[in-house]
């Protein structure tokens, strides 16, 4: 067999194993350099902070806190929230507390109303959530802090996380995030977790990929040449 027509055998048979796959790859890096992923992550959603001012008076008395069954926290954190400025007290054994920072007032676990109060000042969305639903483990959506309210509004399929005991925004998930990460897992071929692009199906495919091209770029000067010929002859 000639190299041009084993070049010619690799390049067909190989290229008709991978050729969805390929496919997948092609229309999902043009959808990822369509779409930017600020707009994916809804990050064009996020209301901007303002400025906000603590009683410094109210730090003295920090030393007061306490967690379940009276622990002594190891760690405070202040932070400013869309709310007001409140404490994360964390503790060596059991979840974290939230506290009001101005009363010292503890928040947490913060209930389906609370945590759509956080997450509608979390965006600018002018319409009001329509469910709250506590999530207790993870799924192909959320991987994130556990557990979570997951805050639904009806513009765009957006999901707002809030966790329970801290109050932060974990995650935000819309209907463009979804396609996004559908996309993504054909990507990478991990159409479970979506995340792995190093296990062995896509370096095996990817190296079949590699050869049906290396086969196809070896068959150029032969497929010139008998155009070549073809014309002369005519």
């Amino acid at each position: 067999m000639s190299l041009a027509r084993l070049a010619s055998f690799v390049h067909k048979w190989l290229a008709l194993l991978v050729g969805i796959q390929i496919v997948f790859w092609v229309a999902s890096g043009l959808f990822f350099t369509l779409i930017p992923i600020q707009q994916i992550r809804s990050e064009t959603l996020i209301r901007p902070t303002q400025a906000q001012t603590i009683d410094t008076a109210t730090l003295a008395s920090l030393a007061s806190l306490r967690g379940d069954e009276n622990a002594l926290p190891t760690k405070l954190t202040i932070e400013r929230r869309a709310i007001y400025p409140v404490i994360v007290a964390e503790f060596a054994d059991g979840p974290p507390i939230l506290f009001n920072a101005s009363t010292l007032q503890r928040i947490s676990p913060l209930n389906a109303e609370q945590a759509s109060t956080i997450a509608r000042l979390h965006v600018t969305l002018t319409s009001a959530p329509i469910g709250a639903t506590l999530i207790t483990e993870e799924t192909s959506e959320y991987r994130g802090v556990l557990p979570a309210w997951r805050v639904q509004f009806p513009d765009g399929g957006l999901s707002v996380y809030v966790a329970q005991h801290t109050g932060a925004i974990t995650a935000r998930r819309s209907d463009l995030w979804r396609v996004y990460d559908t996309l993504w897992a054909l990507h990478i071929m991990d159409w479970e977790n979506h995340e792995d692009f190093n296990h062995p199906l896509i370096i095996i495919v990817t190296a079949i990929t590699l050869l049906s091209v290396i086969a196809g770029i070896m068959l150029i000067p032969y497929r010139i040449r008998f155009r070549s010929r073809s014309k002369s002859l005519a």
